[in-house]
């Protein structure tokens, strides 16, 4: 019984300072949060390369360079790759993360921005943002969808154009086409529609 009494005593003993440490990390947790209000995040938001900038902090792991950054950022906006883009692209987007975007975000506490050493890194902090983030992800995933959508309906498109020539050149008894049959037409029809269906369902 003295055993079970004394190993209650050290329960309850460690009981408060496990709370204590609980209560300050929720503590450190809520100050952060009131330290930037919605309207700041949306103000910091509303311009799309320090969204761009997050967005490609996100998949980071530990500090990069921010000429990296600078780089993938003018990529997305102009639609290419960073192998792809001019000199001119690349100073565009440079000069304004280094000159304003970058301290923006670092006075927010979203990064660490080390202007002397061209080092930017991802502050825990930033999660607060992700959510607001994934909408354009949403967007950008919504806008390839309908690009492909758009490229799908031109193919059917050209193959049915291709289907009514041959059915024209067929009843015309162009010689070309002069020894299909009516069923050999109706197979060519349908396999090329089948190869259409296919090869989508496959992309």
């Amino acid at each position: 019984m003295k055993a079970k009494h004394i190993s209650s005593e050290g329960q309850d003993e460690q009981g408060p300072a496990d709370d204590d440490a609980d209560v300050d990390a929720d503590a450190a947790q809520s100050a952060d949060e009131a330290a930037i209000s919605k309207d700041e995040i949306f103000h910091l938001l509303q311009n799309e390369r320090r969204r761009l900038v997050l967005r490609y902090l996100r998949g980071s792991d530990g500090p990069v360079r921010m000429r990296d950054v600078a780089e993938q950022v003018a990529a997305w906006e102009h639609e290419t790759t960073v192998a792809e883009l001019t000199s001119e692209q690349r100073q565009r987007v440079y000069i304004p993360l280094y000159q304003s975007h970058l301290s923006k975000l670092d006075e927010a506490g979203f990064i660490d921005y080390q202007q002397d050493r061209g080092v930017v890194e991802r502050k825990p902090f930033a999660d607060h943002v992700d959510k607001y983030l994934e909408f354009d992800d949403a967007d950008e995933t919504t806008d390839e969808a309908a690009a492909d959508d758009g490229a799908w309906d031109d193919y059917y498109l050209g193959a049915t154009v291709v289907c009514y020539a041959v059915l024209i050149s067929a009843v015309m008894e162009l010689p070309f086409v002069s020894f299909l049959s009516g069923i050999g037409l109706s197979a060519v029809i349908l396999f090329l529609f089948t190869l259409l269906t296919v090869s989508q369902m496959l992309d």
